[in-house]
């Protein structure tokens, strides 16, 4: 079951008339749209209303789907970038990839491929790119599980845009903060997922508006 996010927050909503407003687009799955909890508990909400407590001027779209691959996300992006025209993009996706049952070398390739594109779209539209890596279970073995997560470094460094090495680092390995399927982080999770994000985060939003 495919579940859609795709709100609009304002971050910000008084400013001063010299401030310019940008705007942020969240492309994730279910680890961005708040799967198995309320919206607002959700780490995207948690990052609009830290948008709004420090006064930078953003207004904060969520494009994200639960259960949606970076071949989903290469599908919706160009449409994403066409009504929103973001000044930067955050790429939270290929988890899905992982856990769909291809061929690791098939998977891999495609997983990488599509990665790059997004990134190639994100930044060919005027975007600045953050890409979020992932890990997968332990169980998929420990060759295929490196090499997935290799990818993220890949693109990154062939690209020349940000990574946040593992986007549930601190959460992945505490069950207390993984909902029963093991998969999805639980509310109390959302918060840590958000300081994972906000340190490379803050200094592109910050950058962007001085250069305005």
């Amino acid at each position: 079951m495919f579940v859609v996010v795709f709100h609009v927050f304002l971050a910000a909503p008084v400013l001063a008339d010299a401030q310019e407003r940008h705007t942020l687009v969240v492309l994730g799955d279910s680890l961005s749209a708040a799967y198995g909890m309320a919206e607002r508990e959700g780490w995207v909400a948690l990052l609009e209303r830290r948008l709004s407590d420090e006064d930078l001027p953003w207004r904060l779209v969520n494009a994200s789907i639960s259960g949606d691959t970076t071949r989903g996300g290469l599908t919706r992006l160009p449409r994403v970038l066409e009504r929103h025209e973001p000044a930067l993009v955050i790429i939270e996706l290929g988890g899905n990839d992982g856990l769909r049952g291809v061929h690791p070398n098939i998977m891999i390739d495609e997983m990488r491929e599509n990665l790059a594109e997004l990134v190639r779209l994100s930044r060919e539209s005027g975007a600045e790119v953050l890409l979020l890596g992932m890990h997968l279970p332990p169980n998929y073995g420990n060759h295929f599980t490196e090499r997935f997560h290799a990818v993220y470094h890949e693109v990154a460094r062939e690209h020349g845009v940000p990574l946040v090495p593992f986007f549930l680092e601190g959460v992945a390995e505490d069950r207390a903060l993984m909902q029963p399927d093991g998969i999805h982080p639980t509310a109390e999770a959302q918060a840590r997922m958000l300081e994972n994000v906000w340190e490379t985060l803050k200094p592109m939003l910050e950058r962007r508006v001085a250069g305005s």
